[in-house]
């Protein structure tokens, strides 16, 4: 085993998959800069999906040796344990660079006949780059830096479609609360400095386990800061810009939201209050943990609830993002001290992960529907079976595997994490979570019915089959399907680097 801790290599190599994003970034942008109406898309689209696929390459050697692991050495602390590089970080960028490259592909056709296309990409890469370092943040403060970092491409990508009423309105929408949302964020980081005098995670934690007292003000910032990942993760009572964000953004950017800026937003939760508020140390009133199930219940069930009275796919698709960030909080609320926390941590990751791929693809079958000029609603989906076949085998797939139906990906994936709720001694939370995933199979079946059932009843005539979309949505496809095999070393592996935090 040959990790970076024991190679000759500096450790500021272990941020290698953040800077190979960023450094990609700044080649794309040095080529839009030279030529701002560039419209060879495929030749962006390849250096981008490129430079995604090399950080993910790193990333995943980087974790198959150990990189930054107790076997090796343990994590890897960088500019004044501002950064630290471990087992959880490198498995979250591996969703995050999976994601880029799909949405990257996929985007050469969707961006195709738009202006200015190396920005799409530059973006993309610039919030993925942010994303990373939000899995690495050690500090209040390196935390929100990335997270802005992540938030202010995201913005400009949601308006990319600048003639477009929906797109304009939506990234204003979605600025205007993600502006609010940093601004509780950085209050509540500015409560817990004032308590604890620090914002490296591990002298908070031993700073609030003597603290006896400012424990209003303690359990103040806590939940302002909770409030700020609920933002980035869509959850109540923060997630009513998600629908109107996704709806009007271009497709694959709603893939790339839904799916990566999601799982950022839970990577940097997962260590902000499993590290800095550690239980069974916290003063008491301090009680994250039922904050976080209140929150997992009602996410879940509001926006289940929601999409399934949705007759607009894109935005079902949309409410039934929030209603995954339920299931994914179960990772928080179902921990406690003394707990197999390892466990349900590393449960909520591995569904984190599959999601990546299931949610990613819906939401560039929607683009690819897009492209040929397929309405939105239900009914606009009839018939489309026949008409493109592989692709609704692979929308198909997806369904079934976000409704958690076996053998697809996600059914594996929910059972994991809900066994282990149950196994923390959180029956009920495991069974709220059954109860809204049989009750998101009413409204994934309605797009499988649609697709292969309804008649078609409509003369549309679908064009040519663009490579890159097709690409990316049958890659996410059979990429669902390889969880099905490897899901047990794929749970294995969060659960052990999920164990390093505790």
């Amino acid at each position: 085993m040959l990790a970076l801790q024991s190679s000759p290599l500096p450790d500021w190599m272990a941020v290698s998959p953040a800077l190979i994003l960023a450094l990609t970034g700044l080649l794309l942008l040095a080529i839009d800069s030279i030529d701002p109406t560039s419209s060879n898309s495929p030749v962006l689209a390849g250096i981008s999906t490129a430079g995604s696929l090399f950080a993910f390459a790193v990333a995943g050697w980087f974790l198959l040796e150990g990189t930054g692991q107790a076997a090796t050495g343990g994590a890897i602390s960088l500019y004044g344990d501002a950064l630290v590089v471990d087992g959880m970080s490198l498995f979250f960028t591996l969703i995050f660079t999976v994601v880029a490259a799909m949405v990257s592909i996929a985007s050469m056709d969707y961006a195709a006949e738009q202006r200015h296309q190396g920005e799409l990409y530059t973006l993309v890469l610039f919030a993925t780059s942010g994303m990373v370092l939000m899995s690495m943040s050690n500090s209040l403060a390196t935390a929100f830096v990335s997270l802005e970092l992540a938030s202010l491409p995201s913005y400009a990508l949601v308006g990319y479609l600048k003639s477009n009423k929906g797109s304009v309105e939506a990234a204003l929408k979605y600025f205007l609360i993600g502006a609010l949302s940093s601004a509780v964020f950085a209050f509540g980081i500015s409560l817990v400095y004032a308590v604890t005098g620090s914002l490296l995670l591990p002298d908070i934690a031993s700073a609030v386990s003597g603290a006896t007292g400012m424990t209003g003000v303690l359990g103040m910032g806590v939940l302002m800061i909770l409030g700020g990942f609920a933002f980035k993760t869509a959850s109540v009572p923060f997630h009513f810009w998600a629908p109107e964000a996704y709806e009007g953004a271009p497709a694959p950017i709603s893939a790339f939201l839904s799916s990566a800026s999601k799982a950022a937003g839970f990577a940097v939760a997962f260590r902000v209050f499993v590290e800095a508020f550690p239980l069974g140390g916290l003063p008491p009133g301090v009680d994250w943990v039922l904050a976080f199930q209140v929150l997992a219940v009602v996410t879940m069930t509001l926006g289940n609830f929601a999409a399934a009275t949705q007759e607009n796919v894109k935005r079902m698709l949309a409410y039934s993002s929030i209603g995954h960030a339920g299931y994914a909080l179960i990772g928080l609320a179902a921990l406690s001290a003394g707990g197999p926390n390892a466990n349900v941590l590393g449960a909520s990751m591995a569904h984190l992960m599959v999601y990546g791929f299931m949610n990613t693809g819906a939401f560039l079958f929607i683009a690819l529907a897009e492209h040929w000029g397929v309405g939105r609603t239900f009914e606009d989906y009839n018939g489309l079976g026949a008409k493109a076949p592989m692709a609704s085998v692979a929308m198909s797939v997806f369904m079934f595997s976000l409704a958690g139906l076996p053998p697809f990906g996600g059914f594996f994936s929910k059972y994991a994490l809900f066994y282990s709720a149950i196994e923390a001694g959180f029956w009920w939370l495991a069974a709220v979570g059954a109860i809204n995933s049989a009750l998101s199979l009413f409204y994934y079946s309605r797009v499988v019915k649609a697709l292969w059932i309804e008649d078609d009843t409509s003369s549309l005539e679908l064009g040519s089959k663009p490579v890159g979309l097709y690409t990316a949505v049958i890659f996410a496809a059979v990429g669902t399907l390889l969880l099905l095999p490897a899901f047990r070393p794929v749970i294995e592996t969060a659960q052990t680097v999920a164990a390093a935090l505790f």
